[in-house]
């Protein structure tokens, strides 16, 4: 039987529960709930117009990953622990079997799509992360972690109901990694020179300051750490 999840038909087991994030704009970079924590590459301020979308309520775990590719690099082991050690070029891989036994279109969101479902979308209080000024409450890091991964879910969503977008696994990102314009953009994605993909969240073994929501790290699309993991996206879908 087909189960359904936020008006979308789930046709396969590792497909991901899903969150309606309604379109809107807002400022993407160094806001002030950051305070003095940005760095210099949160900057200038971009003001953002995005079309409404879905994302992943949780990133991908282990026994979704296994279910398409029959393997799990993942350095600290679960079924309901994120898929880590994961490179965006193996994320891609994924993306593409997902797709073919869904007939769907998921991909990894953008940096601004993540940004914005990070800060609660149109629904956003303006907290430092992704739904508390308290790490703690949302997170698990350095502080917090014991230094493993935790099962998806284990500390309270933000205002979207999407959880641990601050903390537990870097999460990979569509873009290459590059600088900020300040002028305004619609649905923005950045394809620089740099060969290097973002990286957004934070995760088990990072401090509180690589977690906020601004914050901007990236590697090279064949490179994996037991820290990096991923949600997935889906464009275009009316809540």
């Amino acid at each position: 039987m087909l189960e359904i999840q936020d008006n979308l038909y789930r046709v396969h087991s590792a497909e991901p529960e899903m969150i309606f994030v309604e379109g809107g704009t807002f400022w993407m970079g160094c806001t002030i709930e950051q305070e003095e924590s940005c760095d210099s590459d949160e900057s200038p301020l971009n003001r953002i117009t995005l079309n409404s979308f879905q994302i992943g309520k949780y990133v991908i775990t282990q026994a979704q990953w296994d279910l398409m590719m029959s393997n799990n690099p993942s350095l600290f082991k679960g079924d309901c622990l994120p898929v880590g050690n994961v490179s965006w070029d193996n994320v891609q891989e994924f993306i593409n079997h997902l797709n073919v036994a869904t007939g769907k279109q998921y991909r990894l969101p953008t940096e601004a799509e993540w940004e914005y479902a990070a800060r609660g979308g149109n629904k956003s209080q303006g907290y430092k992360y992704s739904g508390s000024h308290n790490l703690d409450n949302v997170g698990w890091f350095k502080d917090n972690s014991g230094d493993t991964t935790h099962q998806v879910g284990g500390k309270k969503p933000n205002e979207l109901g999407i959880f641990d977008m601050s903390g537990n696994v870097w999460e990979w990102c569509m873009d290459l990694y590059g600088s900020y314009s300040a002028s305004d953009q619609q649905n923005y994605l950045d394809f620089f020179s740099d060969p290097c993909h973002v990286l957004r969240g934070g995760s088990w073994y990072c401090p509180a300051l690589r977690c906020r929501v601004t914050y901007r790290d990236a590697d090279k699309p064949d490179k994996f750490h037991g820290s990096y993991g991923f949600r997935l996206v889906l464009s275009d879908v009316k809540k």
